[in-house]
């Protein structure tokens, strides 16, 4: 019988003990069947495959991404010729030329990025790093008018600058040519800057939006590269062009921790970009690497959860700049400092974003029925609102804002996350031109605003009003997609082994999740903070170790724990776990349901 009908509840779930009901994301079984004869691979490998839409023509491109099929002519986007040419005459003057960038790794990766280009080349750099409390994010009129202070006058925002329309007026003012790359959702109206490259801004037609500003930069340098190439810039400066592809562990990195899709050129960047990682030429990643106890073959995984947490940790609550330094680099000492500092202020962030998830729960409580969350604390640490507005649209599933309050100044400062379904930044666009936000914007799935204090009761009745617009009142009912069921004993390193030609995995490209049915918990307890590790077994003895991060608080955490040997319903992914020389396989657990 087959357990994955597409409009059947996958082992009849539907809902599970995390309230998701669970769903095959297999649209089309022969299509699965199909490729794994074609492709030689295990049937389940098929089922995956065709879940993420794989189809017969296109499995060979999807299960070797290359740049080389991938990548689009860096032209295509509208002012990538103008501020290319602007640049190579820069270059070919030896004019300075600085970079202004974001704290967080996209802005970091996409600053290192640009800098390490223009230095490899002999161009004299400035770089530029707003400091999240002070100067909050993207250009301001002081920074711009400083940097023209300094001689420069030419300037590449990364990551930022597509909506600061005063910050880029004041620069028009000081004589600086700006040249924008971005990748946020831009308005009809733009900056005065000199070019606008943002595959996000209103009258772009690029299909390529999916990109983290590190993979529009990326473009930028490709188009860079072939100008002062073709142009004859190397042979009369007396310089090699920079190696490129060397490059792409930045852009791997910049791109995983945005949480952009990673399908079409994304997947291309951070499939080849994991290659160059793993030579550890980057000295400052490296480094960190070595403080964070990678000692294994890199995967998307320790991009977002190991590596870009830390570097992040500096824009949160340390020197906005350390990220971006730690990646430019090639200093072995000063590497080693700033990596020990970046790793010293992850743990004190995860401290403060402790606390503050604490308080902000208890405010979400109160609203758990509405179709949309608003909380805001005086006090709340700016740095961590985004991390705790994440936590708690995992645990209400539907959107949320988490609002960071100064009750000295009377602003606010807020991050928010959304569902599937929700457009939150396209929310917070028309609020910032309704004239309720000081500032704001963002993606789809996530968006920042600064926001008067006064203003924060309109605010959320605006919001939710374009939320509710936009699900009818209800969020989407909260969903966990499978792609099989599997026995205890079918979760082996082979298959793990088969599945890492899927990836990388992250959005867009889920990492594989698996049901087992009816297994028993034979041994469940409490280690680090929170987690639930367990040992679980089939009837024909066959054994497979779990961990459920974060859940000794919830009811996924307490199943686990008392279980008694009572057959549980476990869903989660599959990971290996390499320890003493030992390669085996677990699982980490996404939810659990009763097992009828």
């Amino acid at each position: 019988m087959d357990v994955l009908l597409r409009d059947a509840a996958v082992l009849g779930v539907e809902r599970s003990l995390g309230g998701r009901r669970w769903e095959t994301r297999l649209a089309d079984q022969r299509l699965g069947l199909a490729l794994a004869q074609r492709l030689g691979l295990p049937e389940i490998v098929g089922r995956v495959l065709a879940g993420r839409g794989v189809g017969l023509d296109d499995a060979d491109d999807f299960l070797n991404p290359s740049l080389r099929v991938a990548l689009p002519d860096p032209s295509h986007l509208r002012d990538m010729d103008r501020a290319v040419d602007r640049l190579a005459a820069a270059i070919a003057a030896r004019e300075p030329i600085a970079v202004f960038g974001d704290y967080d790794v996209d802005g970091a990766t996409s600053t290192a990025l640009v800098t390490r280009f223009l230095r490899g080349i002999g161009v004299p750099v400035v770089v530029y790093i707003p400091d999240r409390m002070t100067e909050g994010y993207g250009p301001n009129a002081a920074a711009m008018t400083a940097l023209a202070a300094r001689g420069v006058r030419v300037v590449v925002t990364v990551d930022c600058g597509t909506t600061a329309f005063a910050a880029l007026e004041a620069a028009r003012a000081a004589h600086l040519d700006v040249v924008v790359v971005d990748h946020h959702i831009g308005e009809p109206e733009l900056p005065a800057a000199l070019a606008v490259v943002n595959p996000n801004r209103f009258d772009e037609t690029s299909p390529h939006g999916q990109m983290a500003a590190v993979g529009v930069a990326f473009l930028l340098l490709v188009g860079l590269n072939r100008a002062l190439r073709d142009g004859g810039v190397y042979d009369r400066l007396g310089v090699k062009p920079p190696d490129l592809m060397g490059l792409l562990d930045l852009v791997a990195l910049g791109t995983v921790c945005d949480v952009v899709p990673l399908t079409g050129v994304n997947r291309a960047f951070v499939a080849q970009g994991i290659k160059v990682l793993a030579r550890r030429r980057n000295t400052g990643l490296a480094r960190l690497a070595d403080i964070a106890r990678l000692d294994e073959a890199p995967e998307a995984y320790h991009l977002g959860y190991v590596l870009g947490p830390r570097i992040n940790a500096g824009g949160r609550v340390g020197q906005a700049d350390l990220g971006a330094r730690l990646l430019g680099t090639d200093d072995p000492d000063e590497a080693t400092g700033i990596a020990m500092e970046l790793d010293r202020l992850n743990t004190e962030r995860r401290e403060i974003e402790a606390a503050v998830e604490a308080e902000a729960l208890e405010a979400a409580e109160r609203q758990a029925d509405a179709p949309f969350i608003l909380v805001a604390g005086d006090g709340w640490h700016p740095g961590v609102i985004g991390i705790v507005a994440g936590r708690i649209k995992e645990r209400f599933h539907r959107p949320v804002f988490v609002v960071a309050v100064d009750s000295t100044t009377g602003i606010g400062k807020g991050s928010g996350r959304s569902v599937p379904g929700v457009d939150l930044g396209s929310a917070v666009t028309a609020a910032r031109q309704a004239g309720l936000l000081v500032n704001g914007g963002g993606h789809a799935m996530a968006a920042g605003l600064t926001v008067e204090v006064a203003q924060l009761v309109d605010l959320h009745a605006f919001l939710a009003e374009r939320i509710v617009a936009q699900t009818g009142g209800e969020p989407p009912a909260p969903r966990l997609g499978l792609d099989g069921v599997l026995a205890v004993g079918g979760a082996t390193t082979d298959l793990v082994s088969v599945l890492e030609r899927i990836g990388p995995f992250g959005t867009g490209n889920a990492q594989p999740r698996f049901a087992l049915s009816g297994v028993r918990i034979l041994k469940a307890d409490v280690v680090g903070q929170g987690h639930i590790r367990v040992i679980m077994g089939a009837e024909d003895g066959s054994r497979l170790k779990g961990m459920a991060f974060r859940a000794a608080d919830n009811a996924i955490g307490s199943a686990l724990l008392q279980a008694r040997g009572m057959p549980l319903h476990v869903a989660g992914g599959l990971r290996r776990d390499r320890w003493q020389g030992r390669d085996d396989v677990q699982m980490f657990i996404d939810d659990v349901a009763a097992a009828r």
